[in-house]
């Protein structure tokens, strides 16, 4: 009795932060909806570094923390079975923070690669049209990964969390936060591409987000998750095709006549 209500402690704090998130989400979008009425739109939606950073781990935390949750539970009642040996226990927020690290490290290479594209853009004079065409290239992209094997391979690692205990566990704080790099790496390996497909929809598209992480969650748990990913990657080659041909249909496209490049 004292697990399940630990567990679910645990459960109700990962549910509470997550929902906090997305609040603090479309608080931003607010401000960021007056910008794409100017017709303001960039990768980087405008942010600094700084701004960009904390928003990206803010996304992170309202589209991964409910689908990270059933690994976190796992590592919890295998800590709280030492604690009861009288080994030693350590806070499961400890691999949540191992976890959480990887999705920080991606934050940096997105907005380099954000800014790089705007910089890009703007020195070769990019069209419009074919902007929107790269973002169908990058979906299409995003759903040929969905049908790779190193993306099936990441997801059986996912699908299993005491698969990945019995094979990854390391004892103390540090194996604690190794473990959590390394579950961070095997998820990464599972949905980078679904977040890449973002940018050219849009980074702070909320409709796209909860699509994103109600697909992330179908994979991660449901009896059906592999085939939803191949649905899912299928979707996306015929969204990215239908885009090539007519760049229009991307949220993002903008006219040349209403496009701002800062």
């Amino acid at each position: 009795m004292a697990l399940t209500l630990q567990r679910n402690i645990i459960l109700a704090l990962l549910i509470a932060i997550a929902a906090a998130a997305w609040a603090l989400l479309i608080w931003q979008q607010i401000g960021l909806d007056a910008d794409m009425r100017m017709g303001i739109y960039s990768p980087t939606m405008g942010m600094k570094a700084p701004l960009f950073l904390a928003v990206w781990m803010i996304m992170m935390v309202a589209m991964m923390f409910p689908t990270a949750a059933p690994m976190i539970l796992t590592f919890h009642q295998v800590q709280a079975g030492k604690r009861g040996r009288g080994e030693t226990f350590v806070s499961t927020w400890v691999f949540a923070a191992g976890y959480m690290l990887i999705w920080g490290a991606m934050g940096v290479l997105a907005f380099a690669g954000a800014a790089g594209s705007e910089v890009l853009a703007a020195y070769v004079g990019l069209s419009t049209a074919t902007a929107a065409r790269i973002g169908g290239a990058l979906l299409m992209a995003g759903g040929a990964y969905q049908l790779s094997p190193l993306k099936y391979l990441c997801l059986a690692k996912c699908r299993t969390p005491v698969g990945f205990i019995l094979t990854s566990w390391r004892d103390g704080q540090w194996g604690a936060v190794r473990m959590g790099v390394q579950h961070g790496l095997f998820c990464l390996g599972c949905c980078w591409l679904l977040f890449l497909a973002l940018f050219p929809i849009g980074i702070m598209n909320l409709a796209a987000m909860a699509v994103v992480t109600l697909l992330i969650f179908a994979e991660k748990t449901l009896p059906s998750g592999e085939r939803i990913a191949k649905v899912s990657g299928v979707a996306l080659l015929l969204y990215g095709a239908t885009v090539l041909v007519f760049p229009q249909a991307l949220p993002t496209f903008q006219p040349a006549d209403a496009m701002t490049m800062n």
